[in-house]
């Protein structure tokens, strides 16, 4: 009775319906997807229907939601296990089945290059004006309390505590500092404003924030849009305190407190990945067609410099030509600032070759599986003339 209900489980994950229903439900999706990015944008409807299990339903107002539809992963784990069940249970091992057999590998590693890209892509991003060196690129989705050692005019020294453990840290230790961080209270949005006559008073006893109204809001997923992360804390040193501060990415007046000598820079910001070379600026150009403002190319003319590779040589980023360097792609973004500032969006996916490799997988498979119909069939045509 049991290898009856297996041989039935493996009909089915193995047929062919369960292919053209997987492929119906990503066509779905796509579309579900595509109309999504109008109110999310493409970050959050990407992970709402592409990189989610299901897709999760619920009134407005409510706390409570239930799925609705199955999901991009989940769609697409059964789809990748129904093209190795039905591999192997359909093809032989022989070169006949050789072309059938790239093309199905190619369309598993396909399928497979988006779970690799959902679990190890990485999006950051790079703003540099012209004349200016960055080593560090930003994740704008993601935050950090930043406590800076200025006092070095050469060097900073920096203390940096990802906004997650804000969240679940009520105390925090910042190793290789004398500093212990007592949260008061984190916001992983807000809304902040002038304090009124008849706001209640602030727990911020330092810097800008007694005189800063905060109210909590939604976090938002919309790409166009940043969650104004915030936190109330208190540097303690041995003991003493410094006083209850502020601290939000909406905040764009630096604050700092001094502790023998040293001065600290209190800050929220987009998480920093420093890299082990730089980026300099030494041009930007904007280029429109003429008589209108549509842009017609924009590119940024970069200096690498790596000292651990004695490497220093310009490059010149334009659209639809990234800098490919150190496992990282650089592509030209954006710009402002009258043209002085250049905005790089930098994508760090170790997978980003599969697709590649998939589709010369399928299309060798194709080549080779006609080919050898080919062969068969003049084989056949000539063994009926003889």
């Amino acid at each position: 009775m049991t290898n009856k209900y297996l041989l039935k489980a493996w009909d089915f994950i193995s047929s062919f319906q369960l292919t053209i229903v997987s492929l119906a439900l990503l066509m779905l999706l796509v579309l579900f997807c595509t109309l999504a990015q109008v109110p999310l944008g493409t970050y959050g409807a990407v992970n709402m229907y592409m990189r989610s299990f299901f897709v999760w339903w619920g009134p407005e107002g409510s706390t409570w939601i239930i799925p609705v539809f199955p999901g991009g992963t989940l769609v697409g784990l059964i789809l990748t296990l129904n093209l190795l069940a039905s591999t192997f249970k359909r093809l032989q091992l022989t070169w006949a089945k050789a072309g059938l057999w790239l093309v199905h590998i190619g369309l598993i590693l396909l399928v497979s290059a988006e779970f690799v890209s959902a679990a190890l892509q990485v999006d950051d991003r790079m703003a540099i004006e012209q004349g200016q060196t960055v080593n560090f690129v930003e994740n704008s989705r993601s935050m950090e309390l930043a406590i800076v050692d200025v006092t070095d005019p050469n060097f900073d020294d920096v203390f940096a505590v990802p906004a997650t453990l804000l969240a679940k840290s009520k105390t925090i230790a910042l190793p290789g500092s004398p500093i212990t961080l007592n949260v008061k209270h984190y916001f992983p949005n807000a809304e902040l404003s002038n304090r009124g006559p008849m706001d209640p008073p602030s727990i911020a006893t330092m810097g800008v924030g007694p005189s800063v109204k905060i109210e909590e809001r939604a976090i938002t997923s919309n790409e166009n849009e940043m969650n104004a992360t915030s936190a109330f804390i208190e540097p303690v040193i041995s003991g003493r305190s410094y006083g209850v501060w502020l601290a939000s990415i909406a905040l764009g007046a630096p604050q700092s407190f001094t502790h023998e000598g040293h001065t600290y820079v209190i800050s929220i910001r987009p998480t920093r990945h420093y890299l082990p070379y730089a980026l300099t600026l030494k041009k930007f150009s904007h280029d429109v067609y003429a008589g209108t403002d549509i842009p017609k190319n924009f590119s940024s003319l970069v200096q690498i410099s790596n000292p651990s590779k004695g490497e220093a040589r310009d490059v010149l980023i334009y659209m639809n030509q990234p800098l490919r360097y150190e496992g990282r792609t650089f592509y030209q973004a954006s710009f402002g600032k009258g043209d002085t500032l250049s905005i790089l969006q930098v994508v760090k996916n170790p997978g980003w070759l599969l697709p590649y490799i998939s589709c010369v997988l399928v299309t060798v498979g194709l080549l080779v599986h006609f080919a050898i119909m080919l062969r068969r069939s003049l084989k056949r045509r000539q063994e009926k003339v003889s």
